[in-house]
C-alpha cells in the first residue's frame, strides 16, 4: 500500500502548523493582554460607578459590559492575526442582521434590561425606599437589570419588571425627610371657630413627632351639611409607613380628646327624613324626623 500521499498530506498540516506557532503564539499573548485590560477596565468603571453614583448593581452591570466590549474587540484582532483572511467587517454585518432577529425575540427581555439600566443611572428611588406603583405599595428590597423587588408591609414580596416602573407613575414616600400628613375635623356650627382653630393647632403641636418648622396649620374647607370642616396639616421627620401610622395616631387620640375636654361640639351626620302617616279618618299627617347617621 502507497502511504506516500497520506504522509505528504500529514506533513504539509505539521509544516502549517509550525509555520503557524508564531502568529498563534502572538495571537494568544494578545488575547491575554486585552483579557487583563478588561478587567482593569472593569474594576475601574465599578470604583468611579460606585464613587459617582454609589449604585452597587449599576458598576457591576456597567463593569461587565465594557469588560465584554474590550474582550470582543480583543478576540477580533486575535482572529485577524490568525486568520489572515477573516475580515471582522463581514462578521459584525453577520451579528447585526442576527442580532435583529434576536431583538425580535427577545423583545420583553432586551427593554426590561435598558429600563433596568436607565433606572439605576437616574435613581429615582433607592434600596430601602417606600414606593407605590399602581396597586402595590411597599419597600424597595432590590433593584435588578430585569426586575425590582418591592417587600409589601404585611409581608409579601411583589416582583415588577423595570419597563413597569420606567413608564408608569411611581410615587416615592420616603424621598424627603420631612412629610406632611392631613386630617379633617369637623365642629359645630355653633362653635367659634377661630378658637376651635387654636385648640386643634396647641393639641397637635404638643404631640412628639411633629414638627414646628415648618409649622401646623388648620384651615376651612367646606361647610358641610351638619359641621363645619376644618383640615389640619402637619410635618414629620418620620416618612416610613408604620411611622407614619403611630404619629397619626398619637396626633387624633390628643385631638379628639382636647376638642372634647374644651366643649367643642364634634357632630354627627345627620340627615332629616319625611314620611307620611294616615291617621283614622283617613287624611295623611306629614311628619318630620331628624335621624342621626353614625359613620362607619
Amino acid at each position: 500500500m502507497d502511504f506516500s500521499r497520506a504522509w505528504k498530506t500529514i506533513l504539509d498540516i505539521v509544516n502549517g502548523i509550525i509555520a503557524g506557532l508564531p502568529n498563534f503564539v502572538l495571537a494568544l499573548i494578545l488575547f491575554g493582554i486585552f483579557y487583563v485590560i478588561a478587567r482593569r477596565v472593569r474594576q475601574f468603571v465599578i470604583y468611579m460607578t460606585e464613587r459617582r453614583q454609589r449604585a452597587r448593581h449599576l458598576g457591576v452591570i456597567l463593569g461587565k459590559l465594557s469588560q465584554g466590549a474590550v474582550i470582543t474587540i480583543g478576540l477580533l484582532v486575535t482572529l485577524t492575526i490568525l486568520f489572515p483572511s477573516f475580515n471582522p467587517g463581514d462578521l459584525i454585518q453577520l451579528l447585526g442582521i442576527g442580532s435583529v432577529a434576536i431583538g425580535f425575540a427577545f423583545h420583553d427581555l432586551f427593554q426590561n434590561f435598558l429600563a433596568g439600566i436607565l433606572l439605576l443611572l437616574t435613581g429615582p428611588f433607592q434600596i430601602g425606599d417606600q414606593i407605590v406603583v399602581d396597586a402595590y405599595e411597599g419597600t424597595v428590597e432590590d433593584i435588578e437589570v430585569r426586575a425590582t423587588t418591592i417587600k409589601t408591609y404585611d409581608a409579601r414580596r411583589i416582583v415588577i419588571p423595570n419597563a413597569d416602573l420606567f413608564t408608569h407613575s411611581v410615587v416615592v414616600n420616603t424621598a424627603f425627610q420631612r412629610r406632611r400628613l392631613q386630617y379633617e375635623v369637623g365642629i359645630g356650627y355653633g362653635e367659634d371657630i377661630d378658637e376651635a382653630k387654636d385648640i386643634i393647632l396647641k393639641a397637635v403641636n404638643s404631640v412628639d413627632g411633629v414638627l414646628r418648622d415648618p409649622p401646623a396649620e388648620a384651615f376651612v374647607v367646606a361647610l358641610a351639611e351638619s359641621s363645619v370642616v376644618i383640615r389640619v396639616y402637619w410635618w414629620t421627620t418620620m416618612p416610613q409607613h408604620i411611622s407614619m401610622l403611630r404619629l397619626q395616631d398619637k396626633v387624633l387620640t390628643v385631638l379628639k380628646n382636647r376638642l372634647l375636654e374644651s366643649g367643642v361640639d364634634l357632630p354627627l351626620p345627620a340627615q332629616l327624613v319625611y314620611y307620611q302617616k294616615q291617621a283614622s279618618n283617613g287624611q295623611h299627617d306629614t311628619l318630620l324626623e331628624e335621624v342621626t347617621e353614625i359613620s362607619k
